[in-house]
C-alpha cells in the first residue's frame, strides 16, 4: 500500500480529478484539503494556496495515477508523490486492495 500525493491549483479540480481515480478504481479513497504552498519556481518565491489530495491506494497503480496526472493536469510539472505506508490495520489493507481490485 502507499499513499499518493498530488497538489494543484483548486480544490474543484483536484476533486473531480480523484473521483474519477476513484471511479476507474486506481484508488481506493482520496482526501482533499485546502493548503498553502510557499516554493520557488522560475526564479521567484512564490505564496499560494492550493489543494492537496492524498490518495490510497497499492503501488502497482501509481504508475498509471502518474501517468493520468502528468497527462491531465494544469501544471507544467504537477507534484506527485508516492509514499509507502509501512503498517496500517488488517481490515483496512485489505479495504484498499479491493477497492482497487477488478470488480
Amino acid at each position: 500500500m502507499c499513499a499518493v500525493l498530488i497538489t494543484a491549483p483548486d480544490a474543484e479540480w483536484l476533486t473531480s480529478f480523484v473521483r474519477e481515480l476513484v471511479s476507474d478504481r486506481l484508488c481506493a479513497v482520496a482526501h482533499v484539503s485546502p493548503i498553502q504552498s510557499i516554493y520557488r519556481w522560475n526564479g521567484e518565491v512564490h505564496d499560494t494556496s492550493e489543494a492537496l489530495a492524498t490518495l490510497r491506494t497499492v503501488k502497482d497503480r501509481v504508475p498509471e495515477i502518474a501517468a493520468r496526472t502528468r497527462s491531465e493536469h494544469p501544471y507544467e510539472v504537477p507534484s506527485i508523490i508516492a509514499i509507502p505506508i509501512s503498517d496500517a490495520t488488517d481490515a483496512y489493507r485489505a479495504w484498499i486492495i479491493e477497492q482497487v481490485g477488478p470488480e
